[in-house]
């Protein structure tokens, strides 16, 4: 059975239920103080435990998807960028990263059947939601995404038009389907494009790390996962190549909570030939190395050049400024990160431009990023130049 599969969660429930109801009916028997007793006690009260706590572990990655494998869970992946096994039936479709195949490719739907309130009907009518997988050109990396397409995408009318980008990313360890589950991105999008609040987009959703469970935090590891080339370079490459969406980078832009915020303003502060916006809820503004990351920055006398560069003050105060626009969701009570982003606002000058959504009070949680979400889209819209090329030109 499947780690994010509902027969496995019943399954341990019942084995749960069952051992502490053997608990219950064995402890007379185990009321002694000789050897056999004590172990018996031990005994119910582990199995009870690890059947209980194994039971709510299961219950919360089914319903956030943390992990969606054993081998995630397990960590058993080759080494980024290198491909990551085989696919297809008996290998017939080709190994997983071959580009040859199209950069994008069509996917099972990988929790999406899973995410409530997502549109239905026609799509000229309702929009879709597709899954797919992204290959990357250069990195041969291959990462599941969902690609919201609005119901004007469909529509006769916009048949030769190209349309606007946004790249979301979810936080980490999440995955795509909190990003459609827990943040509501397309129901939000679809609600905010049918009102007339957001111009028709694209939206392209991933998660930020490509070699779980290792947090890639969008670098470019030495000898490592080449996150920041796949978002930056090869994500764009195949979504050009597969939907209809504005070659310019002014149609652009990337949008992401927690680590997945920080990922959007890294990507669009050190790429700004491929984006010209990023929307941030609750990031962070360097890159460090911790448990979750491994080595980041490789080792040589360029590492501490490598490590500050990401590190967005730093770049502020010692690198040209890109002409960008970017947007920071934070909290004065509840968010960790206030000081920084107030810090980091601060430091923003020409020609890059800087606006905020500051709460009163919201944690690091999806309620916040719900509440802020509206309001980034609606900035978002409004920072990305609506593509004025057709299908035909370039």
């Amino acid at each position: 059975m499947g780690l994010t599969s509902r027969s496995l969660l019943y399954a341990m429930a019942a084995v749960a239920v069952v051992c502490v109801g053997f608990s219950l009916w064995l402890w007379p028997r185990f009321a002694g103080r000789g050897p056999r007793a004590l172990l018996g006690r031990l005994g119910a009260i582990v199995a009870t435990q690890l059947t209980i706590v194994s039971t709510l572990g299961l219950a919360v990655n089914a319903n956030f998807e943390f992990y969606a494998s054993w081998h995630e869970l397990l960590g058993l992946y080759d080494d980024a960028p290198a491909a990551v096994g085989k696919w297809g039936d008996g290998g017939s479709a080709g190994p997983v990263g071959d580009p040859s195949k199209g950069l994008v490719q069509a996917s099972g739907p990988d929790g999406l059947d899973k995410v409530h309130g997502l549109p239905k009907g026609r799509p000229d009518l309702a929009g879709k939601v597709e899954s797919v997988r992204i290959v990357g050109k250069r990195t041969r990396v291959v990462d599941g995404a969902y690609v919201y397409l609005p119901p004007q995408y469909f529509q006769p009318q916009y048949a030769r038009q190209r349309f606007p980008v946004v790249v979301a990313l979810s936080g980490y360890p999440g995955g795509t389907f909190l990003l459609g589950q827990h943040l509501r991105l397309p129901q939000t999008a679809a609600q905010l494009i049918r009102t007339g609040r957001m111009q028709p987009t694209v939206i392209v959703m991933l998660r930020p790390t490509i070699a779980p469970p290792r947090d890639t935090q969008c670098v470019d590891v030495p000898g490592g996962p080449q996150a920041e080339t796949f978002f930056a370079r090869d994500v764009p490459d195949a979504v050009r190549s597969h939907y209809r969406v504005g070659h310019d980078p002014g149609g652009w832009g990337v949008l992401g909570y927690s680590s997945g915020g920080s990922c959007a303003l890294q990507l669009t502060m050190r790429h700004d030939r491929t984006y010209t916006a990023a929307a941030a809820l609750s990031p962070d503004y360097r890159v460090s190395n911790d448990p979750t990351t491994g080595n980041l920055f490789g080792e040589g006398r360029d590492r501490i050049q490598r490590r500050q560069e990401h590190d967005l003050l730093w770049r502020l105060k010692h690198l040209p400024v890109p002409q960008v626009h970017v947007l920071v969701g934070t909290s004065r009570a509840g968010e960790k990160n206030y000081p920084a982003a107030r810090e980091f606002l601060d430091a923003v000058r020409a020609p890059m431009t800087a606006d905020s959504i500051v709460l009163d009070h919201g944690s690091h949680n999806f309620a916040t990023w719900r509440r802020e979400l509206p309001a980034a889209l609606e900035w978002m819209s409004k920072s990305l130049t609506f593509p004025e090329d057709v299908v035909g030109n370039s």
